[in-house]
């Protein structure tokens, strides 16, 4: 390019940068790039402060960037959450009949949450697991009084437990279905007079149910659950 094609497209630059600064002003890359040859202009031993103020409002600006995406990630995660339990909800209302029912705890109830595995403990009066609820199949595991509270380490306070799951109980979870890495263990109440039971959902992903994680929805579901499964044990 010569000298007088250089001055030429630079002055259609100027004019084209005059009538129209958002080109500069909406790209950061040119902006830094001017900032960096005024910097230079001025030597090493002068601080622009405005250089100083556009690198931090910069860095500003990516914090509030990420921290927007996070807090929009975390609305639509819960809300899709919320729908799920919906529909795992209007799904356990269906079943007229009991063996119905546990048929939906161990297929339909799983796809919707998206989880491996399902399984309904109930503690028995006897000392051993009861024979008369083995027949109703390899959803409901019959327990022995206190097997739910030592199965959560005494942990009775909490509604819903969610805790990663290295060494899967043999008796929860048979050897032959595959690993388990993470669990929610939701705690049912059946009333006064009546022995506790308890419903665990398994996953074979180990960051799926986290005790970080929030259980407001688990328990609700859990609550709702246990008023759903009264009707059949009365």
């Amino acid at each position: 390019m010569t000298p007088q094609t250089a001055a030429q497209a630079e002055e259609i630059l100027r004019d084209i940068i005059t009538q129209n600064p958002r080109i500069v002003l909406d790209a950061p890359e040119v902006m830094r790039a001017l900032l960096a040859a005024h910097d230079e202009t001025l030597g090493q031993n002068i601080v622009d402060l405005r250089s100083v103020a556009m690198h931090r409002l910069e860095a500003q600006l990516g914090r509030l960037e990420e921290t927007n995406r996070s807090v929009i990630a975390a609305a639509y995660d819960n809300l899709a959450g919320t729908q799920q339990i919906h529909r795992a909800l209007l799904k356990i209302m269906e079943p007229t009949d009991f063996g119905g029912f546990l048929t939906m705890i161990g297929a339909e109830m799983v796809d919707i949450l998206r989880i491996d595995y399902a399984y309904l403990i109930l503690e028995t009066q006897t000392q051993s697991p009861d024979p008369n609820l083995a027949p109703l199949g390899p959803v409901v595991k019959p327990a022995p009084i206190g097997f739910v509270s030592h199965y959560l380490s005494q942990n009775l306070e909490a509604k819903v437990t969610l805790r990663t799951v290295t060494k899967p109980d043999v008796f929860v979870y048979p050897e032959a279905i595959g690993p388990v890495g993470s669990e929610a263990c939701l705690q049912l109440d059946f009333g006064a007079g009546t022995l506790p039971g308890l419903l665990v959902l398994g996953a074979r992903d180990a960051e799926q149910f986290s005790p970080a994680q929030g259980t407001d929805l688990l328990t609700f579901f859990a609550t709702i659950f246990e008023r759903a499964l009264r009707r059949w044990l009365t």
